[in-house]
């Protein structure tokens, strides 16, 4: 499909002699890397747009994703290899904000179809600073914390000091934000490749009623809870706690490898009692040592609530919906669902 291949740069193309055309992390059974596939070629930035890319794409696409299953998707740096990549394929799906080095990449390669999801739903700050304002808090039912000494200086920071002005990046777990993000990515196909128009329109519609699906399911999962408040590592779930009229407490904002300061674990141990809170959830990218020692500080349970940043051997499921369906039993239990 890739047109540009005769075109590709003398850099690129040493960096691929030297290195080799083997296929990063693909969620397609083929094996060739990207634009050498006969199909329309797609580079995705991780697994959530890959999953994007596949269930749209279908038959017709040729997905490559970036992102290495089990990576922490924050933590990737763009090689030579996957620069090459990005050279040859025909579209490149990715979330701005999120990735810096995906960013930086996308911006300088000469690919003529670039897709950022960020720019196909409308993005919030929440979940972004350690100490979160009360008045937002309340306003989104998202607070990550409460310890203004450190607010400011967090306010637009992940765990590796990326900058997300652009707001809060988790979309995807927020199935009614993904599928519109799922319908831009549509769009987007069938204008890349106008041949297989029909198909990106029928599978891209598929997914929507998926997705509309797995909605309702939290909907009425979630409704008869005793408890709205869950506490995580990992100030994820912003979008999912608003939807859904929940409150996510992190234990440490948007860094999930930093030791709670000992005010966080007492206040964390005050709104444990106060409002009925009886679990502690981690992530399986991440270590969980934080989230059992306060809840071993706390004498609260743990379990896995998965950000679904990417699927390994330990994750709950075999893909997206799997494992946010997995997050949804979690989160009953949680909570008090009936």
């Amino acid at each position: 499909m890739n047109v540009r291949r005769r075109h590709i740069s003398a850099v690129a193309l040493t960096a691929v002699a030297a290195l080799g055309f083997g296929t990063l992390t693909a969620c397609s059974s083929d094996s060739a890397a990207a634009g050498d596939t006969g199909s329309f070629d797609v580079v995705a930035s991780f697994y959530p747009m890959a999953f994007l890319a596949e269930r749209i794409g279908g038959e017709h696409v040729h997905v490559t994703s970036l992102t290495q299953p089990g990576q922490e998707p924050h933590d990737l740096e763009i090689s030579a290899r996957q620069t090459a990549q990005l050279e040859e394929a025909d579209a490149a799906l990715y979330l701005k904000g999120l990735q810096p080095s995906v960013d930086e990449a996308i911006g300088q390669s000469p690919i003529a179809t670039k897709i950022d999801a960020a720019e196909l739903t409308t993005l919030e700050e929440h979940g972004t600073e350690a100490g979160h304002d009360e008045e937002h808090g309340d306003e989104h039912g998202t607070e990550a914390g409460h310890d203004d000494e450190h607010g400011d200086e967090h306010a637009h920071e992940d765990e590796h000091g990326h900058d997300h002005e652009g707001g809060d990046p988790h979309i995807w777990l927020d199935p009614v934000r993904y599928a519109e993000v799922a319908e831009g990515v549509g769009k987007a196909f069938q204008k890349a490749d106008p041949d297989h128009a029909a198909d990106y329109r029928k599978n891209t519609a598929a997914l929507v009623k998926d997705l509309k699906t797995l909605d309702e399911k939290f909907r009425t999962g979630l409704a008869n809870r005793t408890t709205d408040v869950f506490v995580t590592t990992h100030a994820a779930f912003g979008y999912l706690a608003e939807r859904y009229g929940l409150t996510e407490e992190a234990i440490s904002g948007l860094d999930p490898d930093t030791e709670p300061s000992g005010a966080r674990v007492k206040e964390l141990q005050k709104i444990g009692k106060e409002d009925g809170v009886t679990t502690v959830f981690y992530e399986t990218l991440v270590s969980d040592k934080t989230a059992k020692t306060l809840a071993g500080d706390t004498g609260l349970r743990t379990d896995v609530l998965d950000p679904v940043e990417g699927i390994t051997d330990h994750s709950r499921g075999e893909d997206y919906f799997q494992v946010m369906e997995a997050n949804l039993t979690a989160l009953r239990t949680a909570l008090g669902a009936r």
